[in-house]
């Protein structure tokens, strides 16, 4: 049997520390670690959240793929419309485009990377 665990999931960004800044705000993880290039969050689950600075970085064009995701990231709230709300106020952009007849929202985060937000 493979013994391969994931650590952690890293995302591209222009700024580390303002997109750590919200996904904290959002998730209530706190920072492990952090420099101007790179900031890890961690909620002591042992999967950490990292984000590293990537110069020329370019947000993905969702739900166009000129740019593509390459990914995304899902969020369980209890209550969509409060998280969704939270998400909102700390600088999330909700797109015009939502697919799944309301079972999950998606969100775009300040750099422009989606996510989605699902009470399932």
């Amino acid at each position: 049997m493979p013994g391969a665990v994931l650590r952690g999931v890293t995302l591209d960004c222009a700024d580390p520390r303002t997109l750590a800044s919200f996904y904290g705000a959002l998730t209530g993880m706190r920072e492990l670690f952090g420099t101007d290039e790179f900031v890890a969050l961690t909620s002591g689950s042992g999967c950490d959240l990292g984000f590293q600075r990537v110069d020329g970085y370019r947000a993905p064009q969702w739900p166009g793929q000129d740019v593509p995701q390459q990914f995304h990231l899902d969020f369980h709230a209890d209550d969509l419309d409060a998280m969704e709300e939270l998400a909102l106020e700390l600088g999330a952009v909700k797109p015009d485009h939502q697919p799944g007849d309301g079972r999950w929202r998606v969100l775009l985060d300040p750099a422009g990377h989606p996510f989605c937000l699902t009470s399932s």
